[in-house]
C-alpha cells in the first residue's frame, strides 16, 4: 500500500485540478473502514513515507499532515475533532507513537518534517499521555540534556507542543520541577545553538499559561512555585538582555547559516523570547517582577539605545525584510525585538519602584543644566517613531493605508505605534511635564536634524499625546500651545510630503486641547487647509487636510467656522470629483473620512441642506452610493441624514417640504439604479434613508410624497426576497401610514389599485411562509397601523382575512422581532376592544388547533422579550385588559408556565441536556398574564437585573479600590476587553442578549408611566378580586409574591 499512497500523495501536488481532486478522493476512500486491523496498513504507510529520507520533503510532509488529520478524527474520542469511529487498534497505535517520536527527534532531519511529526505527536499525546504513553515525557527529558543539537531541537519541539496542547494542569504539576530544570539547563548552555536556547525559553514562558489557569484556585502554592522558578531564571534573563548583538550582516547574507549571520538571528530570537517571557510573568504575577523592575527598565533602555543605529540603517534608510519567523515560529528580525522591548519598557513604567526612582531623579534634575531622563526617553521614542521606507512606500501608493494608521483602525502594531503608546503612558503619568519635555526636544530636532523623518516623528508623538489629552479632557497651557504652533507653521511650509501632512494633522489636535489663544490662528490655518485640499500636489497631504478639518470644526467657535461651511463642502466635492470611481470601490478609509468630514460640516447648520444652491445632500448621497456595501459608511450616512431630518423637521412644514423636494429625486433615482444594476446594497441604503425621512415626517406629509415613493416601494415589496431590503421598505410604508393615511389611501398605482389595496397585498405577501421571519419582521407594525388607520368600515371583510393571516403566520414564527410585531397587531386591537379580539381568535382554527391558544401561547411566552418603550407599554395595557375580561375561554387556555428545575447536583453536560430537555409547567392563561405583568412591574422600576451579580461586581470593585499592596498593576479603571463578562456586556444589545437573557450591565431604564399603571392595576384587581385574584395570588411563586408587595394593596 505504501507505493499506492505515495503515488496518490504525488497526485495531490498536481497543478491539474481534476487529477488533484481525484487523488484526494482516493485517499479519503482508503480509511473509512470500520475494521481496525484491516485498516492498519494505511496509517503505517503514511508514517513510513514521513520517515523515508529518500522521498521528497513535500511528499513526506504531506503524508504526516494527512496522518495528523487521521489521528484527530479517528484516534480517540477525547479529541475535539473526533468523528465517532475508532479506526486504529492499540498495537498500531503503539507502533505509530514510537515511529513518530523517532522522526520528531531524529538527528540531522529536515526541520519542517520534524515540525510536522511533532505536531502529530502532540495530538496523540493530548489523548494518550500519560496513561497509554507513560514513557513520552521521560524520553524527552532524557534526550534534551544528552542528545545532539538536532535531536535536542526535535525533542524541544515535541515538548513545546506537549506543554501548549497536551498537558493537563495535574500532569504539569506532576513533572513541573524536572521539566523546568531541563529547559533551564538548555537555555543557559552556551554550547547549544542560540535558536535552541530560545526555544527552551519559549517553553518556560508557556508554563506560565498553565500557571495562569490555576493561580486563583491554588494562589499560594502557584505563586511560591513561580517565585522559586523566577529566582533561578532572573540572572540568566539579565545576562541575555545585556549581551550585545554582533554587527548587522548585509541583507544578502542575513539568512545564511553559520558565522555572525546565524549568531545575529539567534541572539535576536533569544532576546525576544526573554522579553516575551518577562512580559508574560508581569501579566500573571506582577509582584514577582516588581523588585527587579528598575534594573530591567534600565537594561532595556540601554539595549534600545544601542539598537538605534542598526534599526535606523535597516528600516529607516533601507528596506530590509521585517516581521520574519523561522520554521519553529520564533521571530528573529530586529524590528520584532525593538517592538517587544519598547512594549516592555512601557510596561516597566507602571511599576511602583520604577516610578519612584524616576520621580526622584526628575525632582533632583529640576533646574539643572542639560536634558533630564524624560527628554532622553523622548529622544529614544523619536528615533524609533520615524517612518520606515516600507511605510513610506505603502502610504505614497495608497492613502487608505495612511488613513488607517492615522485613525488607529489598523491591526498593524509597529515600533512607531509602540512609541506613541510609550509617550501616551508618560503623559498619563506626568501630564504637562511630558508635553514640556517633548517640546524641549522638538526645538532641538527642528533646529539641528537634517532628516525630515525625525521632524515628522516628533510631531507624530506630540499628535498622539494631544489626542490622549483630549480623550481625558486635559488641556495644554498657552505657552506650550504657542511653542508647538511655531513648529507646526514650520512643518506645513516644508516640501516633504509627510512632514507637511503631519503639520496639518497635529494642528487640529492642538486646537482641540488649547484655549482661545490659538483660535485666530486656527481660522487662518483652516483656510490654508482648504487651499491645500484643492491645490496641494500630494494626495496624502490632501486627505490629511480633509481629516484634520474634523478637528478644526470641533475646536473653533461657531462664528469662525460657520462662514466656512460652503467652502468646505465645495472643497470636498472638488476632491471627490478628481477620484477614479474604480479605485473608490477599494477606498474604504478614504470614503469614511470624506463622510465624517462632510457630516461635521453639515452639522454647522443643517438648514443649508434645503437651500437649492447647496450641494451637501447630493454630495453625501453620491459618496455613499460608491460604497453601499461598506457597513461603517452607510451607518455614518444614516446617522448624518437622521440629524438633518430631525433639525429640519423642527423648523416646520415648509422646511420639511423643501428637504423632501431636495432628497426624493436622489432616493427614487437610487431605487431605479439599484433595480437596473441588481445592486441590492444601494437600494437598501435608499430604503434606509427613506425610513428616516418618513419617520421624521410632519402630519400631513408634503403633497406628492406618496406618489413619488410608493411606486418604488410597491415594486420592491411585491417582488424582492431580500430581507435587508424588505424590512426598511415595510417600515417606510408604515411610517407613511402613521403620518398621512389619507394621502396613502387616496393614491392609486398605474393599474388603478388604491393605496389601501396595495398595503393589503404587501401584508399578504410578507405573511406567506416563503418569506422568512427576519425579512418580514416589520409586517406586524404595518398591519397594526393599517387596521388602526383604515378601520373596520374601510377594510370590510378584509379585516378578518388579515387577522386570520396574522394568526396563521404567528403559529410558525420563530424570530423574536417578528413574533413581537405580529403580537402587537392583537395587542393594539385589545387596547380598543379586548373582547372582540378573544371572540375572533376563539373562532379561528389553525391546523386543528384553536386560534386563541396559538396566539396566547406565543404572546405570553415572548412578552418578557419585547423591545421598545411604546411597544412594551402597549403590551402591558393589552394584557391587563385581557385579564380583566374574566373570560372563561382564557381561563381554559393552558400555556407554558415556569421552568422545572431538575432536582440533581450533577453537572449538566451537552449529552445529558439532550437526553433531558428543558421542561416547563402548564398554567392557565390568566395566571401566566399575571406572572408576565409582575415581571414587567419589576422591569419598569429598573430592577430587572440580578442583584447577586451586581453585588458581586460591587464587591470586586471595592476590593480593588482598597488594595494597596504595591503590586505592579495597570492603571485602575481600564476596561479589560479580555474578560468574558466585558465581552458579553459589550456585545449584548441594550436591555439584554438576543436570546432574551438580561445583561447585568445593560438593564432597562425606569418607566414611571408603565410602573404607575401596573400598580393601579394590581391594586384594583386585588381589591375587587378580579379574575379570582386571590386564587391567582396563591399560585404565584414566593418571589413573585414578594415583587407584588411593593404595590401595597
Amino acid at each position: 500500500m505504501e507505493q499506492q499512497v505515495l503515488s496518490l500523495l504525488a497526485e495531490t501536488q498536481s497543478k491539474a485540478e481534476i487529477r488533484r481532486k481525484q487523488a484526494e478522493l482516493h485517499l479519503k476512500q482508503l480509511y473509512p473502514n470500520e475494521e481496525p486491523e484491516s485498516f492498519a496498513a494505511f496509517p503505517i504507510s503514511l508514517c513510513a513515507i514521513g520517515a523515508h529520507r529518500a522521498i521528497p520533503s513535500d511528499l513526506r510532509q504531506a503524508a504526516l499532515l494527512l496522518l495528523k488529520k487521521l489521528v484527530v478524527e479517528a484516534w480517540s474520542a477525547s479529541l475535539d475533532e473526533f468523528k465517532g469511529e475508532l479506526l486504529i487498534g492499540d498495537a498500531i497505535k503503539a507502533q505509530l507513537r514510537d515511529a513518530l517520536l523517532g522522526i520528531a527527534t531524529a538527528d540531522d532531519e529536515d526541520r519542517k518534517i520534524k515540525s510536522a511529526a511533532s505536531y502529530v505527536v502532540s495530538k496523540i499525546a493530548s489523548a494518550d499521555f500519560p496513561d497509554q504513553w507513560p514513557t513520552l515525557l521521560p524520553t524527552l527529558l532524557h534526550i534534551i540534556p544528552t542528545g545532539t543539537q538536532s535531536q535536542v531541537h526535535g525533542a524541544l519541539k515535541v515538548l513545546a507542543d506537549l506543554v501548549e496542547e497536551g498537558l493537563s494542569e495535574d500532569q504539569f504539576f506532576g513533572v513541573a520541577g524536572d521539566l523546568i530544570k531541563v529547559v533551564y539547563d538548555t537555555a543557559v548552555d552556551g554550547s547549544k545553538k542560540l535558536t535552541i536556547r530560545a526555544l527552551a525559553v519559549s517553553i518556560f514562558r508557556a508554563c506560565f499559561d498553565i500557571l495562569e489557569m490555576v493561580k486563583e484556585s491554588h494562589r499560594v502554592a502557584v505563586k511560591s512555585f513561580a517565585d522559586e522558578a523566577l529566582n533561578a531564571w532572573a540572572p540568566f534573563f539579565n545576562d541575555v538582555l545585556k549581551q550585545p548583538l554582533p554587527a548587522s550582516p548585509p541583507e544578502e547574507e542575513e539568512t545564511k547559516d553559520g558565522g555572525s549571520e546565524e549568531e545575529w538571528r539567534g541572539l535576536i530570537a533569544l532576546k525576544l523570547q526573554v522579553v516575551k517571557t518577562l512580559m508574560k510573568i508581569r501579566s500573571v504575577f506582577p509582584t514577582l517582577l516588581s523588585p527587579q523592575s528598575p534594573v530591567l527598565f534600565t537594561t532595556t533602555w540601554h539595549e534600545l539605545s544601542l539598537l538605534q543605529q542598526p534599526y535606523h540603517q535597516m528600516y529607516i534608510k533601507d528596506e530590509r525584510q521585517s516581521r520574519l519567523e523561522d520554521a519553529d515560529g520564533l521571530p528573529y528580525t530586529l524590528d520584532f525585538l525593538v517592538l517587544e522591548e519598547l512594549d516592555f519598557m512601557q510596561s516597566c513604567l507602571r511599576a511602583p519602584p520604577v516610578r519612584k526612582q524616576l520621580e526622584a531623579e526628575l525632582h533632583t534634575q529640576h533646574g539643572t543644566q542639560g536634558p533630564h531622563w524624560l527628554v532622553e526617553v523622548m529622544k529614544l521614542a523619536v528615533a524609533y517613531a520615524q517612518i520606515t521606507v516600507e511605510e513610506e512606500g505603502l502610504w505614497d501608493i495608497d492613502v487608505n493605508v495612511f488613513l488607517s494608521e492615522e485613525t488607529n483602525v489598523t491591526a498593524n502594531y509597529t515600533p512607531r505605534t509602540a512609541c506613541g503608546d510609550l509617550v501616551i503612558k508618560l503623559g498619563e503619568w506626568l501630564k504637562i511635564t511630558a508635553a514640556e519635555s517633548l517640546l524641549q526636544y522638538t526645538g532641538t530636532v527642528v533646529s539641528t536634524a537634517q532628516s525630515w523623518k525625525e521632524k515628522e516623528a516628533v510631531l507624530y508623538l506630540f499628535n498622539q499625546l494631544l489626542n490622549d489629552f483630549h480623550d481625558v479632557n486635559h488641556t495644554v497651557s498657552d505657552d506650550l500651545a504657542s511653542g508647538f504652533a511655531e513648529y507646526i507653521r514650520y512643518a506645513i511650509q516644508q516640501g516633504d510630503t509627510f512632514l507637511r501632512a503631519r503639520g496639518y494633522l497635529v494642528a487640529g489636535s492642538l486646537l482641540k486641547t488649547s484655549g482661545e489663544i490659538l483660535h485666530q490662528w486656527g481660522a487662518s490655518l483652516m483656510e490654508q487647509c482648504l487651499n491645500a485640499v484643492a491645490s496641494d500636489g500630494s494626495e496624502v497631504v490632501q486627505v490629511a487636510c480633509i481629516r484634520s478639518l474634523q478637528d478644526y470644526l470641533q475646536a473653533l467657535p461657531q462664528n469662525m467656522k460657520q462662514p466656512m461651511q460652503g467652502a468646505i463642502i465645495a472643497a470636498i466635492s472638488h476632491f471627490f470629483s478628481t477620484q477614479d470611481p474604480n479605485e473608490l470601490l477599494d477606498s474604504d478609509e478614504l470614503m469614511v473620512t470624506l463622510i465624517e468630514t462632510l457630516r461635521d460640516t453639515i452639522a454647522l447648520d443643517s438648514r443649508t441642506c434645503i437651500s437649492p444652491e447647496s450641494g451637501a445632500l447630493n454630495l453625501l448621497f453620491t459618496v455613499a452610493s460608491k460604497a453601499p456595501n461598506n457597513f461603517q459608511l452607510t451607518m455614518l450616512v444614516n446617522e448624518t441624514f437622521e440629524d438633518i431630518a430631525t433639525d429640519v423637521a423642527g423648523l416646520g412644514a415648509e422646511a420639511f417640504a423643501s428637504l423632501c423636494a431636495a432628497v426624493l429625486p436622489s432616493l427614487t433615482g437610487a431605487f431605479d439604479v439599484g433595480n437596473m444594476t441588481g445592486e441590492n446594497a444601494l437600494t437598501t441604503l435608499a430604503a434606509d434613508l427613506l425610513v428616516i425621512l418618513s419617520q421624521h415626517g410632519l402630519e400631513p406629509l408634503p403633497q406628492g410624497f406618496i406618489a413619488a415613493v410608493m411606486p418604488k416601494l410597491e415594486h420592491l415589496l411585491l417582488t424582492s426576497t431580500d430581507g435587508e431590503l424588505l424590512r426598511p421598505a415595510t417600515e417606510a410604508v408604515k411610517n407613511m401610514l402613521v403620518h398621512d393615511p389619507q394621502q396613502v389611501f387616496g393614491w392609486h398605482d398605474h393599474n388603478g389599485k388604491s393605496g389601501l389595496e396595495i398595503c393589503l397585498m404587501i401584508i399578504d405577501r410578507l405573511l406567506q411562509q416563503g418569506i422568512d421571519d427576519s425579512a418580514a419582521a416589520e409586517v406586524g407594525g404595518l398591519a397594526a397601523e393599517l387596521v388602526e388607520k383604515a378601520g373596520s368600515e374601510r377594510l370590510g371583510p378584509y379585516l378578518l382575512q388579515l387577522l386570520r393571516a396574522v394568526t396563521i403566520r404567528l403559529g410558525s414564527a420563530e424570530q423574536a422581532a417578528f413574533i413581537q410585531s405580529l403580537i402587537l397587531v392583537f395587542a393594539r386591537l385589545s387596547l380598543v376592544n379586548a373582547k372582540d379580539v378573544v371572540d375572533f381568535l376563539a373562532q379561528v382554527e389553525i391546523g386543528g388547533e384553536n386560534g386563541l391558544h396559538v396566539v396566547m401561547a406565543k404572546w405570553l411566552e415572548n412578552s418578557v422579550n419585547f423591545a421598545g418603550y411604546d411597544e412594551i407599554r402597549q403590551n402591558v395595557i393589552a394584557l391587563s385588559k385581557l385579564y380583566s375580561l374574566e373570560d372563561p375561554r382564557l381561563a381554559e387556555t393552558m400555556v407554558k408556565g415556569d421552568l422545572i428545575i431538575p432536582q440533581s447536583d450533577r453537572i449538566i453536560t451537552r449529552s445529558r441536556a439532550r437526553q433531558n430537555p428543558v421542561q416547563y409547567t402548564t398554567v392557565p392563561a390568566p395566571l401566566k398574564i399575571m406572572k408576565v405583568l409582575i415581571e414587567e412591574l419589576s422591569s419598569a422600576s429598573g430592577n430587572s437585573f440580578s442583584f447577586d451579580a451586581a453585588a458581586a461586581i460591587a464587591a470586586e470593585e471595592e476590593a480593588a479600590e482598597n488594595s494597596d499592596d504595591g503590586e505592579w498593576e495597570d492603571v485602575p479603571g481600564v476596561l479589560d476587553l479580555g474578560l468574558l463578562g466585558t465581552k458579553q456586556s459589550l456585545m449584548s444589545p441594550v436591555g439584554g442578549f438576543g436570546d432574551g437573557t438580561a445583561s447585568i450591565l445593560s438593564t432597562r431604564q425606569r418607566d414611571d408611566e408603565t410602573q404607575a399603571y401596573l400598580i393601579e392595576f394590581f391594586r384594583d384587581v386585588s381589591s375587587r378580586n378580579v379574575g379570582a385574584f386571590g386564587d391567582i395570588y396563591a399560585a404565584l411563586t414566593p418571589d413573585e409574591q414578594q415583587k407584588l408587595s411593593v404595590v401595597g394593596g
